[in-house]
C-alpha cells in the first residue's frame, strides 16, 4: 500500500510541474502577444494579466500617449478590482525606490512605455 501512496503522489508532482510549465507558456505567448516585457514583479500572475490587458487597451485608444490618463486608468481599475490604495507611475523615462505591500508591486514595459504599479497599506486615521 505505501508503495501505491509513493507513486500517486510522484505522479501527482509531475502533473502539478506539467500545469505550471503550460501556465508559463501560456504567459509568456500573451506577454509577446502584447508586446510586454516585466522587468520586476512581486505579483500574482491574474493581477498581472489584468494589469497588461488594461494597459494595451487604454495604449491603443491613444493617438499619442497620455502619461498621465494610462496611469489613472491603471490606478482605477486596480482600486476598484483590488480595493486601495494602488499607486501607477508611467513614463518613458525615470527613476523609482518604492515600498509596497507584499504581492502588490509590478514594473513593465509595454511597447517603449515603462509602468510601475505598486500597491501600499492604508491605515485608517487615529480619532
Amino acid at each position: 500500500m505505501e508503495g501505491a501512496e509513493e507513486e500517486l503522489e510522484r505522479r501527482s508532482k509531475f502533473l502539478s510541474s506539467l500545469i505550471q510549465k503550460k501556465k508559463a507558456n501560456e504567459q509568456q505567448e500573451q506577454q509577446e502577444r502584447l508586446n510586454v516585457r516585466v522587468r520586476a514583479s512581486d505579483m500574482p500572475l491574474d493581477h498581472q494579466n489584468l494589469a497588461f490587458r488594461c494597459a494595451r487597451d487604454a495604449l491603443d485608444t491613444m493617438p499619442k500617449l497620455d502619461s498621465k490618463r494610462l496611469a489613472l486608468t491603471l490606478k482605477k481599475e486596480f482600486d476598484s478590482s483590488y480595493g486601495p490604495a494602488w499607486h501607477c507611475i508611467v513614463g518613458t523615462s525615470f527613476g523609482s525606490y518604492v515600498t509596497h505591500s507584499s504581492g502588490g508591486f509590478l514594473y513593465f514595459s509595454i511597447d517603449k512605455v515603462y509602468i510601475l504599479l505598486f500597491k501600499t497599506a492604508v491605515e485608517p486615521l487615529g480619532q
